[in-house]
């Protein structure tokens, strides 16, 4: 089994910062992808920002230039870097990895934290 547990969220002044940490516990052979995802409320789930085991990543166009994603592999974590936030990036932000398994080194499987609340308003 394995768990996704994100921290991190808070209300914050537009043009602040924050800091989101998603560490991933459990059976964990290997994790290929970690992502940051968000919804606000009556919106779908959008992509904020992901990473790969390698270090490439990708970035919602709202997003580019004021958030940077990192992920400490050794620590199975992966942190979201927010700057210069505002009101419309208020949202639940989730945090989605994909993990192989050590009882199924054959097969990846996808997995959601719990999410954590950012609302950015002054």
């Amino acid at each position: 089994q394995v768990q996704l547990v994100e921290s991190g969220g808070g209300l914050v002044q537009p043009g602040g910062s924050l800091r989101l940490s998603c560490a991933a516990s459990g059976s964990i052979f290997s994790i290929n992808y970690m992502g940051w995802y968000r919804q606000a409320p009556g919106k779908v789930r959008e992509l904020v920002a992901d990473i790969r085991s390698g270090g490439s990543t990708n970035y919602a166009n709202s997003v580019k230039g004021r958030f940077t994603i990192s992920r400490d592999n050794a620590k199975n974590t992966v942190y979201l870097q927010m700057n210069s936030l505002k009101p419309e990036d208020t949202a639940d932000y989730y945090c989605n990895a994909h993990v192989t398994t050590v009882q199924a080194t054959g097969a990846t499987f996808s997995y959601w934290g719990q999410g954590t609340q950012v609302t950015v308003s002054s």
